[in-house]
């Protein structure tokens, strides 16, 4: 089997553990945030580095709805410089200072039915846990999307002597295993293939669909970003401008 094939097998069985697994963790996390945006209350999402992918998978993207609130700072996200100005040294050194996730969180005004989903695949690094923390200390429950089995096997960074699972109150385990990449190519001696996205994104999209369905038998359904394959070009335009509307109403507190 090629490694192509066996990256494919890894991410199915990924899938499978999730879909076995964390079904109730996802259910709870589901009741949640459908609670919280049926109340006027935001979901916020968090991630650094890869963990930005998570975040705007849920919103905004076609197939999603407004409730979720995306943060994604830069300093810790955009990737592409790689080197120099904005580069991947910089984003890596912030992600592990203490403090940092506090002061992004005192950029907000944050309401009383808010709660907050962080995505740290790894689950050690500072930000996540300081804003998970800083969060928790503001009344807000904590979804943690993470790699459990990852986590368990490093030692903590924070000062708190604790991880991302540890400090959440609902985790949902993406699956990926410790070190997250999946393949062995052989002759080369350090695997490949991450697996944290396929999982986190997979756990991201079973709850925008489960949280629509509640909020439909709620009878508040989400007004949805929807291709115009569905609609119509005319249509699509219209639904795009009620979904931002919706969205700014939302946030304009923030």
């Amino acid at each position: 089997m090629s490694s192509a094939m066996r990256y494919l097998e890894a991410a199915r069985e990924t899938l499978d553990y999730i879909e076995c697994t964390q079904g109730e963790a996802i259910e709870r996390a589901s009741a949640l945030c459908a609670e919280a945006i049926a109340r006027g209350g935001l979901v916020h999402l968090f991630g650094s580095g890869h963990s930005r992918i998570s975040v705007e998978e849920m919103f905004p993207r076609y197939g999603s709805f407004p409730g979720f609130h995306p943060i994604v700072e830069l300093s810790l996200t955009y990737h592409h410089p790689v080197v120099g100005s904005n580069g991947q040294r910089q984003a890596m050194f912030l992600e592990r200072v203490e403090g940092f996730g506090e002061v992004i969180l005192s950029n907000f005004t944050f309401g009383p039915h808010d709660i907050f989903m962080v995505f740290s695949s790894g689950g050690t690094n500072a930000v996540g846990i300081d804003v998970a923390l800083g969060a928790r200390k503001r009344g807000m429950p904590v979804i943690a999307v993470t790699s459990v089995r990852h986590a368990e096997a490093v030692p903590a960074r924070h000062s708190a002597g604790k991880k991302l699972h540890e400090v959440a109150d609902l985790v949902i385990d993406n699956g990926a295993p410790p070190g997250d990449a999946m393949v062995k190519v052989p002759g080369l001696a350090e695997p490949v293939g991450p697996g944290s996205t396929i999982g986190s994104c997979a756990v991201v999209n079973a709850v925008k669909c489960r949280v629509a369905e509640l909020l439909t038998e709620k009878g508040k359904p989400p007004i949805v970003l929807t291709s115009a394959y569905f609609i119509g070009e005319e249509e699509a335009t219209r639904q795009i401008e009620r979904c931002y509307e919706d969205y700014r109403r939302r946030t304009r507190r923030l």
